[in-house]
């Protein structure tokens, strides 16, 4: 059979969230109703202006919003998220360091550089320029020039840089992306999507840490020309620290962007917005809605005591449940209060049983979300009855209905 077994007690007051009575359920749908009756606009949906847009917990990887989000778009500026990427990870595997410099060629000059009429690092031809330099260029200037050294510089050519782009970004799970130029400049083949580049942001700040704090800098110098970060929220107090801006005709404007607030990290993509003033509010406003509607719940520990389960013929008649790992979740804070804690297993469990050994479920569930599950392990060993103990068990089963 399976056994449902609600009353759970780990470190956390998991308890309260066992089913109550049906009378106190129907009086708090009665209460909910007649709120949402008075007050419809409650419960509307989340709307945006962007064309795209995704938003994403940080800490759990939960998509809290999702417009368009597996839409092929073109990223325009965004694309440089993933060159950066791939020269973090260089420095990161020890092929590459900030120190070490590369040339400035013509074609990155004219490609890319002042005469390009586009983003720019103001690179000079020939000269040499440290990959620090470089990286600062990219992430705080959005200078194409740097974009195309880099490239150069790591595969030989732009092309060639694109196409590690590509198959590096597939093995990361980016599945809706594809590079043909290190710069996000338009092209028909240049394209990724807003839960890719949400992705990309996440991969980029647990992975990178060290090197994260260039996408905060509000400003940089290079040739002896100031550029700000054009990262709107960077200068709004709403914990913002990254990432970057993307924009194009085809694009519209459009802004990855990541917030830090006590411990909680939230990210948020959009694109196809029609101006920078309405890129910043609405990139403002749906931060600020994560925040305020959802939150993080730290459920229990690994190796917390959850349960215990019912043991058939073994040397104790129970073996206690333990949790198989950390589990923070993440809900909207109206659905904390309906989350539900069960353990399911099939019971009750033969013995021997090894500690260790996953033999339960720990399942969370709340109104409009995806069940969680994670496993639970048994405790303890558990040794098999002699002979005599099993005799006296079956005796037991057969005149009480106990199982042992």
């Amino acid at each position: 059979m399976t056994a449902d077994q609600a009353p759970i007690k780990p470190a956390c007051d998991l308890a309260k969230h066992i089913k109550r009575s049906n009378v106190v359920m129907r009086a708090l749908w009665f209460c909910l109703v007649l709120i949402i009756f008075m007050l419809p606009g409650i419960a509307a949906a989340l709307e945006t202006k962007a064309r795209e847009a995704v938003i994403i917990d940080a800490t759990t990887g939960k998509l809290l919003f999702s417009k368009n989000g597996d839409t092929r778009m073109p990223p325009a500026s965004m694309s440089k998220l993933m060159t950066i990427y791939m020269v973090m990870s260089r420095i990161k595997e020890g092929s590459l360091s900030l120190e070490d410099t590369f040339r400035v060629s013509e074609n990155a000059w004219r490609k890319g550089g002042a005469k390009s009429g586009s983003s720019t690092m103001f690179l000079e031809p020939n000269k040499r320029v440290s990959v620090e330099e470089l990286l600062r260029g990219i992430i705080v200037q959005s200078g194409n020039d740097a974009c195309i050294v880099i490239a150069e510089g790591l595969a030989g050519s732009e092309e060639a840089f694109a196409a590690t782009m590509t198959e590096t970004a597939k093995k990361i799970g980016l599945t809706g992306s594809n590079f043909v130029n290190s710069t996000g400049w338009p092209h028909p083949d240049q394209y990724m999507t807003a839960n890719d580049l949400a992705r990309l942001a996440l991969l980029t700040i647990t992975e990178f840490p060290e090197f994260y704090h260039y996408y905060s800098e509000t400003e940089y110098t290079y040739n002896g020309i100031r550029q700000r970060n054009r990262n709107p929220l960077l200068y709004k107090d709403i914990g913002v620290d990254g990432l970057k801006t993307g924009h194009t005709l085809e694009a519209g404007y459009g802004l990855t962007a990541s917030a830090l607030i006590k411990d909680r990290r939230i990210i948020v993509v959009v694109n196809g917005l029609a101006s920078k003033k309405e890129r910043s509010s609405e990139s403002e406003r749906l931060m600020d809605w994560a925040f305020r509607e959802f939150n993080n719940y730290a459920l229990v520990k690994k190796g917390d005591l959850i349960s215990q389960a019912e043991v058939w013929l073994g040397t104790a008649g129970n073996v206690p449940l333990i949790s198989s790992q950390d589990l923070t979740i993440t809900l909207a804070r109206k659905a904390r209060k309906k989350m539900k804690v069960t353990v399911h297993y099939e019971g009750p469990i033969a013995a021997p049983i090894k500690a260790g050994t996953p033999i339960a479920q720990l399942v969370i569930t709340a109104p409009d979300e995806e069940p969680i599950s994670i496993p639970l392990l048994a405790g303890a060993d558990v040794g098999t009855l002699g002979l005599i103990g099993r005799l006296g068990a079956a005796v037991d089963f057969l005149v009480w209905g106990e199982s042992g």
